[in-house]
């Protein structure tokens, strides 16, 4: 047995915080992350600090807000030489492996490169040394990866490259409704995520090395298209699927919330739709929960499982149709909300932590966990001592004050009760909403003059001084 515990983040792409059977959804069937959260921690108020893939991700690698980073749309590239948490950990002897979308950088069909193993090197200098990168599932109708090779070797990769470069037409007409997306037509263990699992299943199985290891496993679903197999769209009845915030925001708002509107194209959803497409997206949950036992299973098989830590999240949530919106790029709920459970080595009696957390809180985690170098200009604190010390320990329900989140041209803070959100270079509020007295954000409050003395309260206390040692002062 290692001496340091092994640590798995399992991290997948789009998973809406709430839709988890520990999280209390009534439907969605993820048994085996329940069973994970059963011996471990769930916090159930965690928030990610960017709506938006590379962001989000370059935020959990090296533990900085979007504005220090400065990483703030999907066609910007996080850069290697920025200081990492898996380099750290590495540096302090551990064996550090990727398997899956790692999104740093944007998988671009037609770019300069066609294959993911061309970006090694770039994985490598952010510290990662066995490395199995694939990309998304659009991306993969033009980039190359060890999965498309896979799919070629079976004879699959027509079907599937024809299936979604179809759906990237229609899309790019208008003509494309996620409702009326027809389910994959590769067999569910050729799926991205099942083909995911098995890769992240076969190198437990076959880790041999003396130091401890640090894997992360990167599902690239449930993120859209919601192009789930006809098998698991039938474990769900659409009739039953909880309905979704159905109102269309009431002007005014910002720039973002009118982008995603649009690209969104579900301008008239019916709350039948809006159930039907739900099935599509909770059956790549269930896919994927289904992997996350296979590779708990071989930790058993392998006698790791008592000292490993497992902490599974994602990157951001997913409108799902709220709002009349589907992607992310927003700050209601459904996008910023994300999923967070650790397991400690052997397990613990599981119980529920409300208070606030985010990325940088994971960062810093798994560098406390790793016992590895802090990283700098991290305002992350480990959570990992509220893990250990159980749920009738003081501290058990702490939380941060606030929480933040930038994305493009805009940073959110959050709080108990209210959410606010202004433009980061003038700090001039877009968006204020009372969560207490209006859960579904359904009124912007931003020009309300009543709330006046609140909203500058938010912006004194605590957007000021986040932004003031950023490098975008």
């Amino acid at each position: 047995m290692s001496k340091k515990p092994n640590i798995i983040l399992i991290f997948p792409d789009q998973h809406r915080g709430e839709i988890i059977g520990c999280m209390g959804d009534p439907v969605v069937i993820t048994p085996n992350l329940d069973k994970l959260a059963s011996e471990g921690v769930v916090f159930t108020q965690c928030f990610t600090n960017s709506p938006l893939c590379i962001p989000a991700r370059a935020t959990l690698m090296t533990g900085e807000y979007v504005t220090d980073h400065g990483v703030i749309n999907n066609n910007m590239e996080a850069s290697s030489s920025s200081q990492s948490h898996v380099r750290n950990i590495r540096d302090v002897g551990y064996h550090t492996a990727v398997i899956g979308k790692t999104h740093l950088y944007e998988h671009r069909v037609n770019s300069e490169w066609s294959h993911t193993n061309d970006k090694l090197g770039v994985l490598r200098e952010w510290g990662f040394e066995d490395i199995h990168e694939i990309t998304g599932p659009i991306a993969s109708a033009g980039i190359n990866s060890p999965y498309t090779d896979y799919l070629k070797e079976k004879g699959l990769l027509k079907a599937h490259r024809k299936y979604l470069i179809d759906y990237r037409t229609e899309w790019t007409r208008g003509e494309a409704k996620p409702w009326n997306l027809s389910p994959s037509p590769l067999p569910s263990e050729d799926q991205l995520d099942s083909y995911t699992g098995q890769k992240a299943v076969e190198w437990i199985h076959n880790y041999t090395g003396e130091k401890p290891f640090y894997l992360q496993i990167c599902f690239p679903g449930p993120h859209d298209p919601f192009d789930s197999t006809q098998e698991y769209r039938d474990k769900y009845k659409a009739e039953e699927m909880p309905v979704g915030i159905l109102e269309k925001p009431k002007q005014p708002y910002p720039g973002n919330i009118n982008f995603v509107l649009n690209w969104s194209g579900l301008d008239g959803m019916t709350q039948a739709q809006n159930q039907l497409m739900k099935t599509f997206y909770y059956g790549k949950i269930t896919l994927i929960d289904e992997w996350v036992g296979k590779i708990i299973k071989t930790l058993e098989e392998k006698d790791l499982l008592d000292n490993t830590w497992i902490i599974y999240t994602s990157d951001h949530g997913e409108m799902l149709g709220d709002h009349m919106m589907s992607h992310k790029i927003v700050f209601y709920e459904g996008a910023l909300r994300i999923p967070l459970i650790i397991r400690p080595p052997s397990g613990t009696k599981g119980w529920h932590c409300n208070g606030f957390t985010d990325q940088i809180d994971i960062a810093a985690s798994l560098i406390n966990i790793a016992e590895a170098k802090p990283l700098e200009n991290c305002d992350g604190r480990s959570i990992i001592p509220q893990v250990l010390a159980g749920p009738t320990d003081r501290d058990a329900q702490k939380g941060k004050e606030v929480v933040f989140s930038q994305v493009l041209q805009y940073t959110m803070v959050r709080n108990e009760q209210y959410k606010l959100v202004v433009r980061t270079h003038n700090q001039k509020p877009v968006e204020f909403y009372d969560l207490k007295n209006d859960p579904n954000e359904l009124d912007n409050r931003v020009n309300d003059p009543t709330l006046d003395q609140i909203r500058q309260q938010l912006i004194d206390n605590y957007i000021s001084d986040m932004l003031s040692h950023t490098q975008n002062d």
